[in-house]
């Protein structure tokens, strides 16, 4: 039986043949282009898990894990930009506060590109960036060490924790204004095309009316928590791109592990309470940037001296793959993947979960 691909996965495929993919090397180089994001806005895919009743889709997490696959696998600077769109639509989703209504229709249509400031507050109890009040809004002081998208998205969701250690999420134009300051894009050993820089923040005020969430930041860290210990889609877009630059015989074994550790992946993403699951959960992530490294390095073997060149797609996607070892990393999910590459025994507290 053949099933029909859900029509936002044909719209990314077409978009990822017709543009992303010719264009891809001269991204990496140049940065990812105002027409790119666009033409993600026009395509749906911004609203792609977004509530049906407010313009999205309303697809399930599989269309969304295969849309990502996609878009990675053809220019992952440009995935990683839209990317960061889809927390603050399901903090939207899940948001009883008036926000919700001013800016979850428009971010649902792909009318705005929302980008996240908020990964700062995982190394509570430092705070990065200090909240509290002031009048009728709160004000923001600090610096976000990492902000993708700068110059390409209409808006962020930023986050920071107040004195007696909430986390509040509010949402502000990306925009340098009073209060904010961007630094120079920065040069990194990959996806410089994302547009990544550092915000400082002295004294941001954002009226009350922009807060999306205020919870104790225990609360939020355990959902959060729960969120990064599965393998990100993009793992197996990249792997799979490195493996169309190889003949059948080099990437058939490979792609049939690779295969086998993606069913696994999702199957767990599917089961309930996943953070009883960490053990298993964190072992098949470092499974599957194993997976990752293996047909990255034979796309650069295969290519030769050729693929040191920088219009190589074999170096791009290694150099992207070094990216996904960190991108999303916790302290958790680092030693687990530490622990998996030099085969040490996991820890007791691992063996109980």
């Amino acid at each position: 039986m053949t099933l029909t691909p859900h029509p936002l996965v044909v719209r990314a495929r077409r978009l990822a043949t017709d543009l992303l993919v010719p264009a891809a090397e001269r991204v990496d180089q140049e940065g990812v282009p105002a027409s790119h994001v666009e033409a993600v806005k026009r395509s749906g895919l911004l609203g792609v898990t977004a509530p049906a009743d407010h313009g999205g889709a309303g697809a399930p997490p599989a269309v969304l894990r295969e849309t990502a696959e996609i878009l990675s696998g053809a220019c992952c600077a440009t995935w990683f930009v839209q990317t960061q769109h889809h927390t603050p639509v399901q903090t939207l989703v899940r948001s009883e506060l008036p926000v919700r209504e001013r800016l979850l229709g428009p971010l649902s249509r792909g009318e705005l590109l929302s980008g996240v400031a908020y990964a700062h507050v995982r190394s509570f109890p430092r705070r990065p960036v200090r909240v509290r009040r002031e009048g009728d809004g709160w004000r923001f002081d600090g610096t976000v060490p990492w902000y993708t998208g700068w110059g390409l998205n209409d808006v962020m969701l930023l986050a920071g924790v107040t004195d007696s250690g909430e986390v509040l999420f509010a949402f502000a134009e990306a925009r340098e204004q009073p209060g904010l300051r961007a630094s120079a894009p920065m040069r990194l050993a990959a996806l410089t095309a994302a547009r990544t820089v550092s915000l400082d923040l002295d004294g941001l005020w954002l009226p009350a009316e922009a807060v999306a969430l205020r919870t104790p930041y225990e609360r939020w860290a355990v959902g959060d928590r729960a969120k990064t210990l599965h393998t990100n889609p993009a793992v197996f877009g990249v792997a799979e791109a490195a493996l169309s630059l190889l003949d059948d015989a080099t990437a058939g074994p490979l792609r049939a592990r690779l295969a086998d550790v993606r069913r696994r992946a999702y199957a767990l993403a599917d089961l309930p309470a996943p953070k009883e699951r960490a053990g298993e959960l964190l072992a098949v992530r470092a499974e599957a940037y194993e997976v990752l490294r293996t047909a990255t390095t034979a796309a650069v073997v295969a290519g030769g001296g050729r693929a040191m060149a920088l219009t190589s797609r074999a170096q791009r996607l290694a150099r992207e793959g070094l990216f996904l070892l960190v991108q999303g990393q916790t302290a958790e999910s680092r030693e687990a993947h530490l622990r998996a590459l030099t085969g040490a025994p996991a820890t007791a507290a691992e063996q109980d979960r």
